[in-house]
């Protein structure tokens, strides 16, 4: 039997959840006036209005430098957690072999290791192997960091998927690696550009693992506020922020609507 609840009565868990909501956002979204403000420092309200922070971004090397080195570290960690990221997915959704929950488990931990950790081990290896403060090492360091999502994200895409598509286009003599690319990731595509997405928006937010093992001309963006936040209270920064937030936010919310769109189609 069918309850039916109204809205009037329903009215506190509409207030409670736009309170979470508020308070989720409203810290992202409160830099966003303080960017255009014409203080000489952080401030809310704004006193006045001005682009005299995105001005200053936009005319020093150190933003544009670091913004360079987050966005080539961001495109090459998009790139190589995406694809070993897939291949892990789609080996152990179609493995049939007593380890897989072991494997799965490992390549995920680096979810629930403190960030701190990775980037002190990070450092030590790093300094044996020559690859601080090269963007090679950055890209490696963040896939570590980026393929647990990656890997999630594609699994779920396969729970949906029937396999047995492909194994009919291997039946009519498609190889194991034509059929993946032709029948299995076609339908995928959605799961695997948003894991994409999610990669690349992991390593251009990534600070800790950054800090450590980035310097000098290499340093990424995140670890330039840092250290600006920490020897002076740049207004700058309001603009930065902006910028990242429109980054971080617009591509999956493009890709929001147009996988509602294929939906409905």
């Amino acid at each position: 039997m069918e309850s039916y609840v109204s809205h009037k009565r329903r009215l506190w868990l509409y207030v409670f959840t736009a309170l979470i909501l508020l308070f989720l956002i409203v810290p992202t979204i409160i830099v966003i006036p303080m960017s255009f403000s014409s203080a000489n420092s952080l401030a809310f309200p704004p006193p006045g209005w001005s682009l005299r922070w995105y001005e200053n971004f936009f005319s020093q090397d150190k933003w544009l430098m670091s913004s360079l080195v987050s966005l080539r570290t961001a495109f090459g960690t998009m790139i190589v957690a995406t694809t070993l990221g897939t291949m892990a997915a789609y080996g152990l959704h179609v493995g049939n072999f007593s380890l897989r929950g072991t494997i799965y488990s490992t390549l995920v931990a680096p979810l629930a290791i403190p960030s701190i950790l990775l980037a002190i081990g990070m450092f030590f290896v790093y300094a044996s192997a020559g690859l601080l403060n090269t963007t090679i090492g950055l890209i490696i360091a963040h896939t570590l960091v980026a393929i647990p999502f990656v890997l999630i994200t594609v699994t779920a895409g396969f729970k949906t998927y029937d396999l047995s598509q492909e194994m009919v286009a291997r039946s009519l003599g498609a190889s194991r690696l034509t059929a993946f690319l032709t029948v299995t990731l076609p339908q995928l595509k959605f799961s695997v550009i948003s894991a994409a997405l999610l990669a690349f928006i992991v390593s251009f937010d990534e600070v800790v693992v950054s800090i450590f093992i980035s310097a000098g001309e290499v340093s990424t963006l995140t670890k330039v506020m840092f250290s600006t936040l920490r020897d002076d209270v740049d207004p700058t920064i309001a603009a930065v922020s902006t910028l990242m937030l429109i980054i971080a936010t617009v591509p999956p919310f493009v890709m929001q609507i147009l996988a509602n769109r294929k939906r409905d189609v």
